[in-house]
């Protein structure tokens, strides 16, 4: 079940970033995904230790981070089934929501994520970003220093676009993640392990193949495993969203269109 695509065109959307970041790291990409597929109503959730909940503590497994996700959902009555779009540690969110209440999801686009046991360790995470991610976690870098850090990692755009490193610095600045709310995200991340069968909620996966930060072949494998489409953008990075937003917003309208 995990091919076949949804049917509508427009449906609502819930949005999901990936470690330590936030709705305000969307930038650009809502209203381009808008005018690609017009009518869609996205809602942008944070989970929790991150954006305007930075205060909270972030829970250590995927699973608990599902059970928040539908909670912000009920609580904001967003009518179910939605769609989900999601990256890297929200992909894993995502597909574990899939596989707990495959009922509340129409369908779910997962960007550029890695998932045991169909990837090892050193493709999940480039090992010689691991001194990078413990310095974010565990150093105090100014918020320029790491948000450029951040952007080494995350995109291969030619140059540094100077006004999205201003905004994220902004978001930064007002919503600090904590160093142990780190941590817990990325020992949620570590530790999850995803059911080998695919989940009964049409799929798509999307991934840059100038990713420096996850290893593009973790969406080959699952692609594999669990039998979904999957499509490369050849350039872009693990920001995919950021690197080109009008060419993700266009998979998503393609998929689902596609017939059964």
């Amino acid at each position: 079940m995990s091919t076949t695509p949804p049917t509508s065109a427009a449906p609502t959307w819930v949005l999901l970033r990936g470690l330590t970041r936030e709705a305000a790291h969307w930038g650009s990409f809502p209203s381009m995904f808008r005018q690609v597929l017009p009518g869609a109503q996205l809602h942008l959730l944070d989970l929790p230790g991150n954006g305007a909940r930075h205060a909270e503590r972030s829970p250590a497994t995927v699973q608990a981070l599902v059970s928040d996700v539908r909670q912000q959902v009920a609580q904001r009555g967003i009518s179910t089934p939605v769609q989900v779009l999601a990256l890297s540690l929200g992909a894993m969110v995502a597909a574990q929501w899939a596989h707990t209440a495959p009922h509340e999801l129409a369908g779910a686009v997962l960007v550029n994520t890695s998932l045991r046991p169909f990837s090892p360790l050193h493709h999940r995470l480039h090992p010689r970003n691991w001194p990078r991610v413990l310095r974010l976690a565990l150093g105090r870098p100014t918020p320029e220093a790491a948000e450029r850090l951040v952007w080494q990692m995350t995109s291969r755009q030619r140059s540094v676009d100077e006004a999205v490193i201003a905004a994220w610095v902004s978001a930064r600045r007002q919503h600090p993640v904590r160093g142990a709310n780190a941590l817990r995200q990325l020992l949620a991340a570590a530790r999850y392990r995803a059911p080998a069968q695919a989940p009964a909620v049409p799929l798509l996966l999307l991934a840059g193949a100038g990713d420096r930060l996850v290893d593009p072949r973790c969406s080959h494998a699952l692609a594999q495993a669990w039998r979904a489409p999957l499509r490369e953008h050849p350039r872009a990075g693990h920001d995919l969203p950021l690197d080109d937003p009008h060419w993700v917003a266009e998979q998503v309208r393609d998929w689902l269109s596609t017939p059964r």
